[in-house]
């Protein structure tokens, strides 16, 4: 199958002015589309060109070992997963918060919502050079990742419930190097929680296509 790029679930101004239009353009337009076009150009002809995004992402994690020459085809394709999935971690500003199951765990886990805020902002603001900072689910307990690159926790064994972007790419045309700038206003005013609680609730089900509901593959 294609790997298509997938259309933003928003308005390319509705998360102004913490994240420009301008920004979100050549995020998406330009970036994420290249991370798929180059995905596209990798698997073509090869055995992966009916696979899901997810589905290469994997093989190529677990395979890159023994073959280095499946590097390239992981970063692009890890690159274009974690880009959708970040996509749908965003909303218009709003006021709602984590509720029910997914907000009783984060209370259980890291002591209340506020204790958790501040891990994460820390965790994002803090990871040095380019990557994702993730609140995800691991063997059965909520934890805050951070990973480099491309890499993304769905080749750890570990169900991504939200993410922050902390490439440069994602801040500094409205930012410059103030990333704790950006990272706080995501955290306080941006984070999608209903999409983290359906990937909670997704996981507690036993289900472990959490990541994937938003539909990153064609």
């Amino acid at each position: 199958m294609t790997i298509e790029l997938p259309d933003l679930p928003y308005a390319y101004e509705a998360l102004e002015p913490l994240i420009s239009s301008v920004t979100l353009r050549t995020h998406h337009g330009k970036h994420h589309r290249a991370y798929v076009d180059k995905t596209n150009a990798l698997v073509k002809d090869t055995n992966l060109a009916a696979g899901s995004l997810e589905t290469i992402v994997k093989h190529c994690a677990s395979r890159a070992a023994a073959d280095p020459a499946l590097t390239p085809l992981f970063n692009n394709a890890a690159q274009a997963w974690n880009h959708a999935f970040y996509w749908n971690c965003l909303r218009p500003k709003s006021p709602r918060g984590p509720q029910g199951a997914l907000a009783a765990r984060l209370r259980s886990d890291f002591g209340d919502e506020r204790r958790f805020a501040d891990a994460l902002k820390s965790a994002a603001t803090g990871h040095f050079g380019s990557g994702w900072a993730w609140l995800v689910l691991d063997d059965g307990a909520l934890k805050i990742v951070t990973t480099s690159n491309a890499d993304t926790p769905i080749v750890r064994g570990q169900t991504p419930l939200l993410v922050i972007d902390v490439w440069e790419h994602a801040y500094y045309l409205d930012h410059q190097e103030r990333r704790a700038v950006y990272v706080a206003g995501v955290v306080d005013s941006l984070l999608n929680w209903e999409f983290a609680e359906r990937n909670f609730e997704r996981s507690r089900s036993g289900r472990t296509d959490a990541a994937t509901s938003m539909s990153a593959a064609g």
